[in-house]
């Protein structure tokens, strides 16, 4: 048997006024979604235990049947093995976003979807200007950076920048969660408040303005943690052998590399509706025949949710069914071997609030050699009346790897 997740981020939601009382999910012309849904299994996934906040980094891992409470060590450790950043035993890494400030308050999490190319040469800057010794910054894609700390306190209060747009900077800024974490608080806002006067003066940033973009004028760094520990994919479950996660975002390849998964890099994956689908679909199809275990990652969906766009978040799913769903399932169903294919997203992000939430989110089990339910569409209603009923955690990857 082999194995393949398909996860587009965010993709859940509410009904939204604009398309009819509808969510994009039930709005969205996804042919080949919903013959998966009518011809495997569904059910509701709690992708987020209590106590945690609704983010990517813990939804992904509760797929993948991580223990939270275990591994988790926050965003920018992970982040860090994707980008081939070592953590020491001393050292705090944290995910370093590029924002927008305007007026004094967060206008977007993501400096107006900066390029990497331009977000390269900001961040290299702050690293000349702030960095070296004790603090160093690490650029990624887009506005997803890396911030490492020696002898940095975990122990502190941060806030994703996603959750609080259009809110008063200040009230924001980092606070010590216990005794002894007060310096590092007061180091990364000293970092903060020296970005804002240096990033506005710098050759891209008046570029964006002239050019009438927002720009990236302040670093907001937030969930902090130390190099975790975290069994592989193949320590846990004899099924997986070998296996690729393929995702534009280092976050998810940074978990995809904690879990013994090989990362497959895509030109052209940039975690926006523009992404290189075909490329994506054509990678993961190639990893399938090679290895048993897939997870294919797409952004698009929570960047469309986070940007309060009904209707690229409508496109954001057709693209997924057309462009990924479509020539895989054409591809596995000439082959000999048995496919079980997952289609889920990791959390809701409803274009309402802009901003992730902890509701049960849809999934569907195929199985090439197993029989569906009573369920003919994949949304997050149609999911209610799946035979698989309400499921957390890892219950989830138990049931996908080892059948009902």
């Amino acid at each position: 048997m082999k194995y393949i997740i398909i996860l587009g981020d965010g993709m859940a939601d509410e009904p939204i006024p604009s398309l009819g009382g509808k969510t994009p999910l039930q709005a969205a012309a996804k042919p080949e979604m919903d013959w998966l849904a009518a011809h495997g299994r569904n059910g509701l996934l709690d992708t987020i235990p209590r106590g945690f906040a609704p983010g990517s980094e813990i939804a992904n891992l509760a797929i993948l049947g991580y223990d939270l409470p275990k591994v988790f060590e926050g965003r920018g450790s992970l982040e860090a093995a994707s980008m081939g950043v070592p953590i020491g035993d001393n050292e705090m890494a944290m995910r370093c976003n590029l924002i927008t400030i305007e007026d004094g308050r967060i206008k977007n999490h993501s400096g107006g979807q900066i390029s990497s190319e331009e977000a390269a040469q900001l961040m290299e800057y702050l690293q000349q200007e702030l960095g070296g010794g004790d603090v160093n910054f690490f650029p990624g894609v887009s506005y997803r950076h890396l911030l490492k700390m020696k002898g940095g306190n975990k122990h502190i209060i941060t806030t994703p920048p996603h959750d609080v747009i259009g809110a008063e900077f200040g009230n924001y800024l980092v606070k010590p969660d216990m005794e002894g974490s007060e310096e590092t608080a007061e180091k990364l806002n000293r970092l903060i408040l020296k970005s804002m006067e240096l990033l506005p003066g710098h050759p891209v940033n008046i570029a964006r303005a002239k050019a009438g973009k927002d720009m990236a004028n302040s670093i907001w760094p937030w969930s902090p943690g130390y190099r975790p520990k975290m069994e592989t994919m193949q320590q846990q479950f004899p099924e997986i052998r070998s296996g690729s996660v393929i995702s534009a975002v280092d976050l998810i390849k940074g978990i995809g590399v904690y879990a013994g998964l090989d990362p497959v890099y895509v030109e052209g994956a940039t975690g926006l509706y523009d992404t290189n689908y075909e490329g994506k679909a054509e990678a993961a199809i190639k990893a399938l025949k090679e290895q048993d275990f897939v997870f294919l990652h797409l952004e698009a969906s929570d960047e469309a949710g986070h940007d309060g766009d009904p209707e690229l978040k409508v496109l954001t799913i057709r693209y997924l069914n057309d462009r990924i769903v479509k020539p895989i399932l054409e591809e596995i169903r000439s082959w000999d071997e048995n496919v079980s294919v997952a289609i889920l997203p990791d959390h809701p992000t409803p274009c309402a609030i802009r901003t992730h939430t902890a509701a049960p989110i849809p999934f569907t089990i195929y199985r090439t050699n197993g029989s569906g339910d009573s369920v003919h569409a994949f949304d997050e209603f149609s999911a209610r009346e799946g035979s698989y009923g309400q499921i957390a955690g890892r219950q989830f990857i138990e049931l996908f790897l080892h059948g009902d």
